[in-house]
């Protein structure tokens, strides 16, 4: 195992250069300087980046990068400024793994809850998760508490907003979410469930710790955050130092760069805390490839230092006509988030979500 972090990089460019665009991007991700007038040998020891690795990759080559710890600072914004900060501004490169030393992830959260703390807030040990959506934006509070009512009763695990409410003027953060948590409660109440509620928490640190004392005046049990929305350091301190309840980590705006979906939602959400990440599921209304979908799972869940794993969660377009196919690829460690497949049958709401939760727990 390196003492470096082993950062990947597939340059789109012709082999004939791989040597020197190599080693002008471990400057570049390092001291971002020629190496000529560095003079500290300490410096160039310890800090700039090694080249470790060049390998050809379709019409262009792979680079591996060993990065410095320590140059990382042990925070968010820094590992990824010295992973993917000045070198994203070059089109050809993209970042496509990153290994991390022994020891490394203990600098950050991790998920506090994992996969096995989900199972048991739903008391649901071992068979897939459910999950859907309250939609859409715009909609009155009535009628969301409403459709999280019918959701409850149908034994759905999570009801999460939709991304899109927030803390608009036609559905305010704290009159929604009170609301919504109440409908749940006494669904579960009336029927025996254990359903949980997870609110959009958004907007700068003042408003997210606003958000963060009405939810648990709430009894909200669970949080959807989307990392690239809030910051990555955001996330990692509103998960690290105020939130106590399991997070699932939202991918909105995490296309807006070249950075692997494995690495991005599978690894690096993980490592911030997240301990559910949301991913658009392959045959759906994003162009993911199925490969890329089992590669964010497997990152999500493989062995990774002292890190609980997190729960795949893949959506987007998502039918319970797919519930056996997405339970065969990705196995039981999974939440199944289906939304606007289950609102569109209107007023079968309640039986289409019954038999999305039979068929989940039919499922092998």
């Amino acid at each position: 195992m390196s003492d470096r972090i082993l950062a990947t990089y597939r340059i789109n460019a012709p082999e004939t250069e791989s040597k020197v665009r190599a080693e002008a991007l471990a400057t570049e991700q390092s001291v971002e300087m020629p190496l000529a007038a560095v003079t500290d040998p300490r410096v160039l020891q310890e800090i700039v980046a090694r080249v470790e690795a060049i390998r050809p990759h379709g019409d262009g080559f792979e680079v591996v990068l060993g990065i410095a710890p320590v140059t990382t600072g042990h925070e968010a914004s820094q590992l990824v400024n010295m992973l993917f900060g000045n070198c994203s501004m070059q089109p050809e490169v993209e970042l496509v793994d990153v290994q991390f030393p022994t020891g490394y992830a203990k600098a950050f959260p991790g998920p506090r809850f994992g996969i096995e703390g989900i199972r048991k807030l739903v008391g649901a040990p071992s068979r897939p998760l459910t999950c859907t959506a309250l939609k859409p934006q715009g909609s009155t509070i009535e009628h969301l508490a409403k459709l999280a009512r019918t959701f409850a009763s149908a034994g759905i695990d999570v009801i999460k907003d939709d991304h899109g409410l927030a803390n608009q003027a036609f559905s305010p953060f704290a009159e929604r979410v009170p609301a919504v948590q109440r409908a749940v409660d006494e669904a579960n109440l009336e029927h025996g469930n254990r359903t949980i509620y997870a609110p959009t928490f958004s907007g700068g640190p003042a408003a997210l710790a606003e958000q963060v004392r009405i939810a648990k005046a709430s009894g909200v049990r669970m949080a959807l955050v989307a990392p690239m929305l809030v910051g990555l350091p955001v996330f990692a301190e509103l998960v690290c130092d105020q939130l106590d309840i399991p997070v699932m980590a939202h991918p909105a705006f995490a296309g807006a760069n070249r950075v692997a979906p494995s690495v991005l939602l599978g690894t690096l959400f993980r490592l911030l805390g997240a301990d559910a990440t949301i991913f658009p599921n392959h045959g759906g209304r994003f162009s993911y490839s199925r490969a890329t979908c089992l590669d964010i799972a497997a990152a999500a869940r493989r062995p990774f230092s002292e890190l609980a794993p997190s729960l795949p969660v893949p959506a987007g377009g998502m039918t319970v006509d797919r519930v056996d196919e997405m339970v065969a690829g990705y196995g039981a460690d999974t939440m199944l988030l289906i939304g606007g497949g289950l609102l569109s049958a209107g007023d079968r709401l309640g039986d289409r979500a019954r038999e999305f939760v039979k068929k989940v727990a039919a499922a092998r």
